[in-house]
């Protein structure tokens, strides 16, 4: 069955099925809109549009897949701001001929990455589209900590991470040369696994500053140092290759590190801490904070791709 033979307002009762709300709801989907609960009185806010053809392909991932990554790219983003996602506002652009199951599936996607954290879909929009779009808002809430935002870096902080990075942009280099092993790596590119938890323990630790990798490590560290007025300097050595990145970069010759160092969407989590600071459960060092401007790797300008830019 198509969107176009049950309709808008059948596809919103099929979607809202499935999206289970939880306890920060106060008021679900059903109204002009909905009500979150903001203990903090403060409400974090980030957005992000998943296009398809430039952010997933049908043929590569499932439904549910898309639904995950779509929500992750957000709930990251309050993450990283040291606060707790709280609620997930959708919009859906779509071919009148896409099937509604499809739609249904992403639906139940969405709604489970959200609830990793507590956090529910509340509502959203719909529309006709030639080309498929989801675009996601996120809120969070702060839990009466102050947020940590890119520009509270300084010189002698440590700069460290909480997950893992490569792994995505290892899964679309195989992808897109049109292998599907080894699993691992596809996987990782179709639905990430996000450190939520980090980004809280992290500011409750005393972050000074912090950001979601999501377009390249060294893309992403390079918004800290110019937004903090530092220079920040990357520790080879501090990354290790997994065996199967290191045989999938051999096999399609590529160097590993541009995908450790220059690769996104696995949506880990770059902080800087004080020195002398006990690192929170789930981060590692892995560089430093000086005084200058720019992002290097041991020292030196790195030669390979900083990372993701759309207009390059």
């Amino acid at each position: 069955m198509s969107i176009a033979e049950i309709g808008e307002f059948g596809l919103i009762a099929r979607v809202v099925a499935r999206l289970d709300q939880g306890t920060r709801t106060l008021l679900g989907p059903g109204d002009d809109a909905a009500v979150v609960s903001a203990p903090d009185g403060r409400v974090v806010a980030c957005t992000d549009v998943l296009v398809e053809g430039r952010h997933f392909r049908r043929d590569w991932s499932r439904a549910s897949d898309i639904g995950h990554r779509a929500a992750a790219a957000n709930l990251a983003d309050i993450a990283a701001m040291g606060a707790d996602p709280t609620a997930l506002l959708v919009a859906f652009c779509a071919p009148a001929d896409l099937e509604v199951a499809w739609a249904e599936e992403l639906a139940g996607g969405l709604s489970d990455e959200a609830a990793l954290v507590g956090a529910s879909v509340v509502g959203g929009d719909m529309s006709s589209s030639p080309t498929l779009t989801i675009a996601v808002t996120a809120l969070g809430d702060l839990g009466g900590r102050e947020p940590v935002v890119r520009s509270g870096a300084q010189p002698g902080d440590v700069l460290a991470l909480a997950g893992r990075t490569g792994h995505a942009a290892a899964g679309y280099t195989i992808l897109s040369r049109g292998f599907r092993t080894p699993k691992i790596l596809v996987e990782a590119y179709r639905r990430p696994a996000v450190p939520y938890a980090a980004g809280p323990l992290a500011a409750r630790h005393g972050a000074t500053s912090m950001i979601d990798i999501s377009d390249g490590l060294l893309q992403d560290l390079g918004h800290l140092s110019t937004a903090s007025l530092v220079a920040i300097d990357v520790r080879r050595d501090a990354f290790t290759v997994p065996d199967q990145m290191r045989d999938a970069a051999t096999a399609l010759g590529v160097d590993p590190y541009q995908w450790l160092l220059g690769g996104g969407e696995d949506h880990a989590l770059a902080a800087t801490f004080p020195p002398g600071v006990t690192m929170p459960e789930g981060w590692r060092e892995i560089g430093t904070v000086h005084d200058g401007s720019g992002v290097t790797v041991d020292r030196r300008p790195w030669s390979g791709s900083p990372g993701w830019d759309h207009f390059r």
